[in-house]
């Protein structure tokens, strides 16, 4: 955005005679007085807010960037060395939040008292445009002051000059914001509004209450699913539906279908649970038979997992240690040796000596990669824009990553700083996807285990070989699962799946999360250790984590439907379940779905496919003996032969005449011969 000249558009508000007082000599002191004109300006679906002196001699060089994306522009030749001669006594309370403006710089290092700012004549000069999208709060002046002030506080912290309105209009100015976005009084502070932008559209109001600082969902979705996800649902409040519905209680409905279809436009290609879709495989209901009951065991202890390996260091049986961890999940010692096999770091037929030979090699490899980034210097990265974008995104990740746990708490830890590393390393690793947030909150719980930086790295990259599509531009990989889940969801409980749909729910967004980084923020940091380590073995079944999904929902089917949860409801209850889930219990459940699909005889075909079934054995243990058993499944692919269509179709006359829709991406829809 241009900082220079005067910015174009449709003009909203106009004011000329606000000042900025540059020092806190007296007020008739003209020397210390820069009178501009302060403007609204609407262009391309955008609000500028935009002041400048009335003798705008400023030249391009003196432009310091307030935001990330450069889209709030702050001209600036303020000398610090006036502000070092103010004293005490005449300090105004806004005259701090003015200094921060100095302390603040994307592009340019901030200025020290040693380092002015050019300047003509003598005299400060100030300009400055934002959008309003990046403007966090006002403060306004108290009553009896004389003329009244405002200070523009932006989400990046950089707090703009006070504007005096000299000549009055400043409410005006308000009501041409609360046009475009919903002013509220802060609850700490009744001179400050809290803003948070809407276009009085659909899009744009749920936008603002999924990311307060989204410049618009869609984008985030793609390029920043942590905050879209896992900051985002923390601000769901019934403030949606007010701004959803408007003011009025008497005018809270919207259309049917309204946010499903939102969302859907927000994650192309994603259709979940629309009747007589192409593409979708329509079934009669299916008893899926009694479920058993499973009881979880004890973790694998060192003892028992050296006792399976051989001379050479290799495991005798790979299979049966899979199930005893699927079972009981890894006392807290073993972790770090056995994570690099579930992980596929090592392989699991290796020997010790075979390990150590290529720990060594995958030592040399992430160094090698380190270096790549660490010797690149300041004068190149002035002109790398996509490693700049990387490293501001990861630091700023890693000082919100687990800090209270120990290992990552404080000031200058050295578990941050082998995070910070360790992510800069994979973007050399995988330049193609980079950074993207979110994938801290994978690290994190690798490096507190493996405490080394090269273990970690390796066991990451593997992990993320396995996540990688839930993080990429497209984000098929989430868009699938989310089709996956609501396909067993509807088997499973149709009714359920029914009432989510009439709250608009249906499209099962508030699992978006879950999906996106494996429960991460459900769990506690324990018990996502074991959840993970559970779902590394692959058993006991293709896709065990959407069971897992299907778990919690069962869990909380009852309060969300007898106390008639609508959109609003349901997001929230399911964001405060952070934190609350009995990992021990969701594993037993899941694993007890996983049985009674397995054991049933007409299993759809979708769902085979979804869990791998088709053409394979599902392998568990016995959950009452103890002893490991076969319990195998083959999805009977003659279920929907052309033999069998019309026996298929008899049924439905007899049975229920309503009919379950399974979403599956490749599933045909299937009709009598």
């Amino acid at each position: 955005m241009a900082a220079a000249g005067v910015v174009s558009g449709k003009v909203i508000y106009e004011q000329e005679g606000v000042y900025i007082h540059s020092s806190c000599g007296k007020a008739n002191d003209q020397d210390n007085l820069i009178s501009g004109i302060l403007r609204v300006l609407e262009k391309e679906a955008e609000v500028i807010v935009d002041w400048r002196p009335l003798d705008d001699t400023l030249d391009s060089s003196s432009i310091l960037y307030a935001g990330k994306d450069s889209s709030s522009v702050v001209e600036w030749t303020q000398a610090p060395k006036e502000r070092a001669h103010r004293g005490s006594e005449h300090q105004t309370s806004y005259e701090a939040e003015w200094d921060m403006v100095n302390t603040v710089s994307f592009k340019k290092k901030p200025h020290t008292n040693g380092d002015a700012p050019s300047h003509r004549n003598g005299k400060s000069k100030w300009s400055f445009l934002f959008s309003l999208a990046d403007l966090k709060s006002i403060k306004q002046s108290k009553e009896g002051m004389g003329w009244s002030y405002l200070v523009f506080c932006l989400k990046d912290d950089v707090v703009l000059p006070a504007l005096h309105f000299h000549q009055g209009d400043s409410k005006l100015l308000i009501e041409s914001l609360e046009k475009y976005a919903v002013l509220s009084e802060s609850s700490q502070d009744n001179r400050t509004l809290l803003v948070n932008c809407q276009n009085k559209s659909l899009s744009q109001s749920f936008e603002n209450l999924l990311d307060e600082p989204a410049y618009g969902l869609i984008q985030k979705i793609k390029k920043d699913p942590y905050t879209a996800t896992m900051v985002g649902f923390s601000k769901v409040t019934n403030y949606i539906f007010d701004s959803l519905r408007g003011s009025d209680p008497s005018t809270h409905q919207r259309p049917p279908s309204e946010m499903a279809d939102f969302l859907s436009d927000a994650i192309p290609g994603l259709k979940i649970n629309q009747q007589e879709e192409p593409g979708f495989e329509v079934i009669t209901r299916i008893d899926l038979g009694e479920r058993p009951v499973v009881h979880r065991r004890e973790p694998v202890s060192l003892e028992e997992w050296t006792k399976s390996v051989d001379s050479e260091g290799r495991l005798l049986n790979v299979e049966s240690m899979k199930q005893r961890i699927f079972r009981g999940g890894l006392s807290h010692s073993l972790r770090k040796q056995a994570w690099k096999f579930l992980l596929g770091y090592f392989p699991w037929d290796s020997t010790k000596e075979e390990r150590t030979q290529l720990q060594k090699q995958k030592t040399d490899e992430y160094f090698r990669m380190k270096l790549q980034w660490k010797s690149v210097s300041e004068e190149q990265e002035k002109r790398n824009s996509r490693l700049r974008d990387y490293r501001s995104l990861i630091e700023k990740d890693v000082n919100r990553t687990d800090r209270t746990n120990k290992f990552y708490e404080g000031q200058d830890n050295p578990g941050l700083i082998l995070l910070h590393d360790i992510l800069m390393t994979y973007c050399m690793y995988d330049f193609d996807l980079g950074y993207i947030q979110g994938m801290s909150d994978l690290l994190s719980p690798l490096l507190y285990v493996m405490e080394n930086e090269v273990d970690a790295f390796w066991c990451f990259a593997s992990y993320m070989d396995q996540m990688h599509q839930n993080f990429e531009e497209q984000m098929q990989g989430m868009k699938t699962q989310l089709i996956q889940l609501s396909t067993l969801l509807r088997l499973l409980d149709s009714g359920f799946c029914s009432y989510l749909e009439s709250q608009d729910s249906g499209y099962l967004y508030f699992c978006f999360r879950w999906l996106l980084i494996r429960f991460k923020r459900e769990f506690s940091f324990l018990d996502i250790l074991r959840l993970w380590e559970v779902m590394w073995t692959e058993l006991p079944c293709k896709n065990f984590h959407l069971l897992l999904c299907c778990a919690i929902l069962e869990s909380e089917k009852q309060q969300i439907m007898e106390k008639h949860y609508g959109f609003n409801e349901i997001l929230k209850h399911i964001n405060e379940l952070s934190m609350k889930i009995d990992v021990e219990d969701i594993l037993c459940k899941a694993e007890a779905i996983s049985l009674q699909m397995a054991q049933c005889k007409e299993l759809p075909q979708a769902v085979c496919e979804i869990l791998g079934l088709q053409n394979s054995d599902i392998t568990t243990p016995d959950s009452d003996t103890g002893e490991d058993e076969n319990v195998g499944t083959t999805c009977p692919s003659s279920a929907f032969s052309s033999n069998t269509l019309p026996m298929l179709a008899a049924r439905e006359a007899k049975e229920d005449s309503s009919t379950q829709t399974l979403a599956s991406p490749n599933a045909c829809r299937l009709t009598p011969a």
